[in-house]
């Protein structure tokens, strides 16, 4: 059956973004396994989908599995199919994936949390094409385009014996990186409009008027762990709460648990209060010319903000919670170098 393309555009320009599609765009013709590899939200499977609807397989079937989703069993009986009464409840025969999958892509994802007994059985058809359903002992043929895609590092894996390094070597016939979004700053904004427009059309608001300089200067401050899941739920988090639609988003709720009451918070200060005056004494040596040494901690403070600010001197003042003019007189003080090093 003929499938649609995908209706979710991708939103790119930056230079490693743009030379990873260029990869996917030359991977995508082939028959060949191929790995889609990068850090948790970065979209790994929506390029796994793009390997397939750039082949020549697009109008065949694209099955996806979360394998990290699914028991030893289960997974064995989704991907290989049974036979009824293979095991007890198998009251009918069962079509895996793999057959699903046949003359089309099959998406294995989390694949790093498959047992080395399923490892072995995928590689039989990797290598083979063929395949029997659990309880049967008729060899199914299928022609099966595998894209697998992990946040893990498969050759250490492999390395600890862990993930079998034949069926690294086969599915590892080429490997697309996805960029983190830390690499990809020219991306953050228009992501973040691309999101905040699609939040507005779902609450059925009439436009989206955009984010204050402030809220898209914290955008581009953040260092973004979750990469493009994580700046997706946080544009959205903050449109639904703002409270007046005809305003500009001012503040981006990066956090959803944050709350002066959060439990997490509590437990910490609780701790902290609890430890050893020992402990909480740390790594202090006396004696310690004191003044020299908060000069040169406030001076390290200050670097920080400048260059993780981009040496924008009013955001590092409000990283650093001061004004733009208590900021400048720190630097005259310390006589730090006010611009951007070349």
């Amino acid at each position: 059956m003929a499938q649609d393309r995908p209706v979710h555009p991708i939103v790119g320009e930056a230079p490693a973004f743009l030379e990873m599609l260029e990869h996917v765009s030359r991977a995508a013709p082939l028959a060949k396994p191929v790995l889609v590899v990068g850090e948790r939200g970065t979209g790994k499977e929506l390029i796994a989908s793009r390997l397939h609807f750039l082949s020549a397989r697009w109008d065949q079937p694209l099955v996806k599995v979360n394998c990290a989703a699914l028991t030893e069993s289960i997974l064995e009986s989704e991907l290989f199919g049974h036979e009824a009464g293979a095991f007890t409840g198998a009251a009918k025969t069962h079509v895996g994936h793999f057959e699903r999958a046949d003359g089309g892509t099959l998406v294995l994802d989390e694949l790093a949390t498959i047992s080395l007994r399923m490892q072995e059985k995928i590689l039989r058809v990797i290598e083979y094409g063929e395949l029997q359903r659990v309880g049967g002992s008729n060899t199914i043929h299928v022609d099966v385009r595998i894209v697998g895609a992990t946040n893990a590092d498969l050759q250490d894996l492999a390395a600890d014996g862990r993930f079998r390094e034949d069926l690294l070597d086969r599915l590892a016939f080429d490997v697309v990186t996805v960029p983190p979004l830390r690499e990809r700053l020219e991306d953050i904004l228009p992501l973040s409009y691309a999101f905040a427009v699609n939040m507005v059309s779902e609450l059925k608001r009439q436009y989206f008027p955009g984010f204050s300089p402030r809220a898209a200067s914290s955008l581009l401050r953040h260092e973004w762990p979750g990469n493009v899941r994580e700046l997706k739920n946080a544009i959205e988090r903050s449109i639904y709460r703002s409270t007046d639609a005809d305003q500009q988003v001012k503040r981006i709720a990066f956090d959803p648990f944050d709350s002066p009451f959060r439990l997490r918070e509590q437990k910490k200060q609780d701790a902290a209060k609890a430890a050893p005056v020992t402990a909480r004494k740390s790594a202090a040596r006396l004696p310690v010319d004191l003044k020299s040494h908060l000069a040169e901690t406030e001076k390290q403070l200050l670097n920080a903000a400048l260059e993780q600010a981009r040496f924008n001197q009013r955001v590092a003042a409000e990283l650093l919670g001061l004004t733009y003019h208590q900021l400048r007189g720190k630097l005259r003080k310390h006589r730090l170098d006010f611009s951007e090093p070349a």
